[in-house]
């Protein structure tokens, strides 16, 4: 049997990366090595070769997930440049319909929290979940013009956060309802109204 070339084998590592990170927070932690693998185009015997266990998968899985979305919305915010404008933009499109029906490309907060929250706190998983939200909580705190000093845009953007998340866990949990539509527009009135 050929051996794979270095350049092959951190294609692979990619693929598997990329394919978890969608599949986890589609579907939750409690996805297969071999789904994941199957969905990366792989065979499961493959898998140990690029990770040691499946718990730290989930834990790369989770970080690569928070890294994305934070680029995302880094991006949103340069691409606007107003602080108040990005925010609101940033707003009006987390709690859209749009993230509600697409879980495997959203934000992780969403999608992961409730599996996260169940994992056991030495799981590899919780620390790169922690890392994450500081990161969402970095950019959405730098999005805060009118706070008087650091520790009270910190303080927004924590009740900003908690808002937009909570809003659309329970929007998704309600989906296909009149409900679901109403809980992420009482969200985004919540949030856009003048302090």
């Amino acid at each position: 049997m050929p051996r794979v070339s270095r350049a092959e084998t951190e294609k692979n590592r990619l693929a598997i990366e990329e394919a978890s990170s969608k599949l986890f927070r589609e579907r939750g932690l409690s996805v297969s090595v071999a789904d994941v693998m199957r969905a990366a185009g792989l065979t499961h015997g493959g898998f140990y070769g690029h990770f040691k266990s499946k718990d730290e998968l989930a834990a790369i899985a989770c970080a690569k997930a928070f890294e994305s979305s934070a680029a995302k919305w880094k991006q949103r915010a340069a691409d606007i440049g107003d602080a108040k404008q990005a925010r609101q933009a940033l707003i009006e499109s987390y709690l859209n319909p749009k993230h509600r029906v697409a879980p495997s490309t959203g934000c992780p907060l969403a999608t992961l929290v409730v599996d996260v929250g169940r994992e056991d706190s030495s799981k590899p998983v919780r620390d790169a979940f922690h890392q994450g939200v500081e990161q969402l909580l970095e950019v959405l705190s730098a999005l805060q013009p009118d706070a008087v000093d650091a520790e009270r845009a910190r303080q927004q953007a924590l009740e900003q956060l908690s808002t937009l998340v909570g809003a659309m866990v329970l929007s998704r949990a309600t989906e296909g309802t009149e409900l679901s539509d109403a809980l992420l527009e009482a969200a985004r009135q919540q949030l856009l109204q003048p302090r």
